[in-house]
Protein backbone atom coordinates (compact mmCIF):
# COMPACT_ATOMS: atom_id res chain seq x y z
CA UNK A 1 0.00 0.00 0.00
CA UNK A 2 1.12 3.52 -0.92
CA UNK A 3 0.90 6.13 1.15
CA UNK A 4 -0.18 10.19 0.16
CA UNK A 5 2.18 12.66 0.16
CA UNK A 6 0.01 14.71 2.74
CA UNK A 7 -0.08 11.39 4.77
CA UNK A 8 3.88 10.83 4.41
CA UNK A 9 4.88 14.73 5.62
CA UNK A 10 2.15 14.40 8.54
CA UNK A 11 3.56 11.32 9.95
CA UNK A 12 7.00 12.23 9.19
CA UNK A 13 6.32 16.06 10.72
CA UNK A 14 5.12 14.16 13.59
CA UNK A 15 8.16 11.88 13.93
CA UNK A 16 10.65 14.80 14.22
CA UNK A 17 8.74 16.46 16.57
CA UNK A 18 8.68 13.58 18.33
CA UNK A 19 12.00 12.86 18.31
CA UNK A 20 12.99 16.80 19.14
CA UNK A 21 10.81 16.63 22.23
CA UNK A 22 12.57 13.61 22.90
CA UNK A 23 16.17 14.49 22.68
CA UNK A 24 14.69 18.26 24.30
CA UNK A 25 13.79 15.65 27.52
CA UNK A 26 17.05 13.77 26.92
CA UNK A 27 19.26 16.65 27.57
CA UNK A 28 17.13 18.13 30.29
CA UNK A 29 17.37 14.98 32.19
CA UNK A 30 21.38 14.88 32.45
CA UNK A 31 21.21 18.80 32.87
CA UNK A 32 21.42 18.61 36.90
CA UNK A 33 18.93 20.59 39.33
CA UNK A 34 19.61 23.95 39.87
CA UNK A 35 21.78 24.30 36.57
CA UNK A 36 21.12 25.67 32.85
CA UNK A 37 22.70 24.75 29.89
CA UNK A 38 24.61 27.75 28.22
CA UNK A 39 26.59 28.55 24.82
CA UNK A 40 30.39 27.91 25.71
CA UNK A 41 33.33 28.93 23.58
CA UNK A 42 33.05 28.17 19.84
CA UNK A 43 29.70 27.59 19.83
CA UNK A 44 29.59 24.57 22.08
CA UNK A 45 27.67 24.05 25.39
CA UNK A 46 28.39 23.84 28.90
CA UNK A 47 26.31 23.49 32.10
CA UNK A 48 26.28 26.63 34.73
CA UNK A 49 24.81 27.03 37.99
CA UNK A 50 21.75 28.70 37.66
CA UNK A 51 20.42 30.36 40.70
CA UNK A 52 18.99 28.45 43.63
CA UNK A 53 15.23 27.84 43.30
CA UNK A 54 12.84 30.56 43.91
CA UNK A 55 11.18 31.77 46.86
CA UNK A 56 8.52 34.27 47.42
CA UNK A 57 6.31 34.95 49.91
CA UNK A 58 3.75 37.93 51.22
CA UNK A 59 3.44 39.62 54.51
CA UNK A 60 -0.58 39.04 53.78
CA UNK A 61 -0.04 35.34 53.90
CA UNK A 62 -0.59 33.49 57.61
CA UNK A 63 1.14 30.42 55.77
CA UNK A 64 3.93 32.64 54.68
CA UNK A 65 4.50 34.12 57.86
CA UNK A 66 4.68 31.40 59.94
CA UNK A 67 7.52 30.09 57.20
CA UNK A 68 9.25 33.59 57.64
CA UNK A 69 9.46 33.35 61.38
CA UNK A 70 10.61 29.58 61.22
CA UNK A 71 13.22 30.04 59.03
CA UNK A 72 14.31 33.34 60.83
CA UNK A 73 14.11 31.57 63.97
CA UNK A 74 16.73 28.73 62.51
CA UNK A 75 19.44 30.84 60.94
CA UNK A 76 19.81 33.00 64.44
CA UNK A 77 19.95 29.79 66.66
CA UNK A 78 22.06 28.22 64.10
CA UNK A 79 24.33 31.08 63.91
CA UNK A 80 24.69 32.49 67.23
CA UNK A 81 22.67 30.65 69.53
CA UNK A 82 19.19 32.05 71.51
CA UNK A 83 19.97 36.06 72.61
CA UNK A 84 18.34 39.22 71.69
CA UNK A 85 17.71 38.38 68.40
CA UNK A 86 15.84 35.47 68.82
CA UNK A 87 13.76 37.00 71.56
CA UNK A 88 13.22 39.80 68.70
CA UNK A 89 11.80 37.82 66.37
CA UNK A 90 9.28 35.81 69.45
CA UNK A 91 7.92 39.32 70.03
CA UNK A 92 7.55 40.59 66.70
CA UNK A 93 6.16 37.35 65.15
CA UNK A 94 4.59 35.92 68.16
CA UNK A 95 1.20 36.76 70.42
CA UNK A 96 2.17 37.68 73.76
CA UNK A 97 -0.22 35.08 75.20
CA UNK A 98 1.80 32.48 73.30
CA UNK A 99 5.18 33.81 74.19
CA UNK A 100 3.62 33.21 78.22
CA UNK A 101 2.78 30.03 77.38
CA UNK A 102 5.91 28.79 75.51
CA UNK A 103 7.87 30.48 78.62
CA UNK A 104 5.99 28.02 81.13
CA UNK A 105 6.47 25.19 78.72
CA UNK A 106 10.19 25.61 78.31
CA UNK A 107 10.36 25.85 82.08
CA UNK A 108 9.02 22.50 82.45
CA UNK A 109 10.83 20.91 79.46
CA UNK A 110 14.40 22.60 79.79
CA UNK A 111 13.69 22.66 75.83
CA UNK A 112 12.85 25.24 73.02
CA UNK A 113 9.47 25.83 73.00
CA UNK A 114 9.35 27.17 69.29
CA UNK A 115 10.98 23.78 68.09
CA UNK A 116 10.30 21.76 70.94
CA UNK A 117 13.72 20.34 71.50
CA UNK A 118 17.22 21.89 72.57
CA UNK A 119 18.94 21.20 69.52
CA UNK A 120 18.84 23.59 66.08
CA UNK A 121 17.20 22.18 62.88
CA UNK A 122 18.93 21.85 59.56
CA UNK A 123 16.19 22.36 57.77
CA UNK A 124 12.11 22.97 57.88
CA UNK A 125 8.96 22.84 55.90
CA UNK A 126 5.58 24.55 56.29
CA UNK A 127 2.73 23.74 55.00
CA UNK A 128 -0.91 25.02 54.65
CA UNK A 129 -3.74 22.84 56.89
CA UNK A 130 -6.82 24.16 57.65
CA UNK A 131 -8.28 27.56 58.26
CA UNK A 132 -11.69 28.63 60.30
CA UNK A 133 -12.72 30.28 62.87
CA UNK A 134 -10.20 33.49 62.51
CA UNK A 135 -7.43 31.33 62.48
CA UNK A 136 -4.96 29.28 59.77
CA UNK A 137 -3.39 25.95 60.71
CA UNK A 138 -0.17 25.05 59.33
CA UNK A 139 1.94 21.76 59.35
CA UNK A 140 5.39 22.88 60.08
CA UNK A 141 7.69 20.07 59.56
CA UNK A 142 11.54 20.43 61.28
CA UNK A 143 14.49 18.42 59.94
CA UNK A 144 17.27 17.27 61.56
CA UNK A 145 20.54 14.97 60.52
CA UNK A 146 22.31 13.40 63.38
CA UNK A 147 26.24 12.59 62.89
CA UNK A 148 25.47 9.08 61.56
CA UNK A 149 22.87 11.38 58.38
CA UNK A 150 19.88 9.54 59.96
CA UNK A 151 17.44 11.82 59.37
CA UNK A 152 14.66 13.11 62.53
CA UNK A 153 11.57 14.77 61.64
CA UNK A 154 9.55 16.89 64.28
CA UNK A 155 6.00 17.72 63.41
CA UNK A 156 4.24 20.85 64.59
CA UNK A 157 0.54 21.98 63.91
CA UNK A 158 1.07 25.94 64.65
CA UNK A 159 -2.10 28.43 64.74
CA UNK A 160 -2.01 31.41 63.20
CA UNK A 161 -4.57 34.67 63.72
CA UNK A 162 -6.05 35.60 60.56
CA UNK A 163 -6.47 39.19 61.88
CA UNK A 164 -3.21 39.76 63.26
CA UNK A 165 -1.18 37.62 61.47
CA UNK A 166 0.80 36.54 64.58
CA UNK A 167 1.56 32.82 65.97
CA UNK A 168 -0.85 32.04 68.45
CA UNK A 169 -0.06 28.56 69.05
CA UNK A 170 2.17 25.59 68.58
CA UNK A 171 1.58 22.13 69.40
CA UNK A 172 3.12 18.87 69.00
CA UNK A 173 1.65 16.58 66.07
CA UNK A 174 1.00 17.41 62.53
Amino acid sequence: MTMSRGLRRAVTGCAALALGLLASASASASTPAGASTVAGPAGGTSTAAASAAGRSGSPQSAVDRVADFYGAYTDVLYDSGRGPLADSLREHYLTAGLRRSLARWETVHHEDGVLRTKEVPTAWHVAYNDSGMGHCWTRTTLIWEDSEHRTRHTRLMVQSDLETMLISGIRSGG
